[in-house]
């Protein structure tokens, strides 16, 4: 059997905030000025009207963290779906309107949607765990509709739960005929001693009954990203691979011996916040056994080892891990990892697919890491 992971980064649509803001080179000054309004004791109606204007420059306008509108594709329609929606509008309704809304998302390249189910028809595993899918009736549209055309069967099975994220980050998984999920069960309520929620996404705990009749434990998973504050992010993602390890501690306690921890972990192998998951548990990464298998880099690229890349002749950034209890890790047959729906930045460094042109047509910023093993 197969499992595999993969941050495909959202199937059609996208959460703008995700985009790169064009203006980074006046933040500082609007960070200043905003900083400098807020303060104020008295403040006057121009001054309320600029920080309105500032406040989404700068990132803090809540409203942003709810859609107006969600833009999804399909068969080259608009559907509008918000709070405050309870019917479709009709035209008549319309005929004053004189405003914008405002779209929290946009669409991915259909190219780019593609490039996604080439990669998963590619490594065509039994079990996929997906990072950042939109929600359950995108998985379905993009399983029933996409994975096909690239001579890969849809899987039998979805499952995607809600988690915490309100940009679009949900975590699903894909069984294919013979594997059934037992139980599904979100951690998203933990609550760290000052009482916040530790998991800003999620972590899912599911178990799976193998088409041999054996049980494995899956945790998927997706951590704090790096941000320019890096000790809060440390911090932050550091009580969460604590509350993991702890999770996987108590079912492998509990007899539970096949277990894989997978997901974006969002910083290299050596950073002190994954310690409590990489260094104080049995886990072992699946990049580590022999048997891991990637294209190498191109030219010279081939024989050199960057600090934090997955191995030498892999020179991309570790932000994704599937990560084996020894039992499992014994039982590996075959491993390795996709990249070839990721756009090399700076020259082409590995082989990716023939369509892809340029940044907007990449599958995603992140590899597919698969596994192989007789359980």
């Amino acid at each position: 059997m197969k499992i595999a992971t993969f941050n495909i980064q959202n199937l059609f649509h996208r959460d703008r905030s995700f985009k790169e803001k064009p203006f980074n080179e006046c933040s500082s000054d609007w960070q200043t000025e905003i900083d400098y309004l807020l303060v104020k004791n008295k403040k006057t109606l121009a001054d309320n009207e600029r920080i309105r204007e500032l406040s989404p420059l700068v990132g803090m306008d809540n409203s942003n963290q709810l859609p107006y509108a969600v833009l999804r594709r399909k068969a080259g329609l608009l559907f509008l779906k918000g709070k405050n929606y309870s019917k479709e509008l009709k035209a008549s309704e319309l005929t004053d309107w004189n405003g914008w809304i405002a779209l929290q998302n946009y669409p991915l390249d259909p190219i780019a949607v593609e490039n996604k189910a080439r990669v998963i028809a590619d490594v065509n595993p039994d079990i996929l765990v997906l990072q950042e899918i939109e929600d359950r009736a995108s998985l379905e549209e993009f399983n029933d509709e996409f994975l096909s055309r690239f001579g890969c069967k849809p899987f039998q099975k979805t499952c995607v739960m809600q988690g915490n994220s309100k940009r679009g980050q949900e975590i699903g998984i894909l069984t294919r005929k013979g594997y059934e999920i037992q139980s599904v069960r979100s951690h998203i309520y933990y609550l760290n001693f000052l009482g916040d929620i530790v998991f800003d996404k999620d972590l899912m705990e599911y178990e799976i009954l193998t088409a041999r009749g054996n049980s494995l434990w899956i945790l998927a998973t997706h951590l704090q990203e790096q941000t320019e504050k890096k000790y809060l992010s440390d911090s932050i993602r550091k009580v969460q691979a604590e509350k993991i390890a702890e999770v996987y501690n108590k079912l492998y306690s509990e007899g539970k011996k096949h277990i894989a921890v997978m997901g974006t972990l969002n910083t290299v192998s050596y950073c002190n916040s994954l310690a409590p998951l990489l260094q104080k548990t049995n886990l072992k990464q699946v990049t580590k056994h022999p048997t891991f298998n990637v294209d190498f880099d191109k030219g010279e690229d081939a024989g050199y080892y960057s600090l934090g890349a997955y191995r030498m002749g892999v020179n991309i950034k570790q932000k994704d891990y599937l990560l084996l209890s020894p039992c499992l890790f014994d039982k590996v047959k075959s491993s390795g990892l996709n990249r070839k729906g990721i756009w090399p930045e700076k020259r082409l460094m590995w082989a990716v697919y023939k369509n892809m042109n340029h940044k907007n047509h990449a599958a995603s910023e992140h590899p597919a890491i698969w596994v192989d093993f007789n359980l």
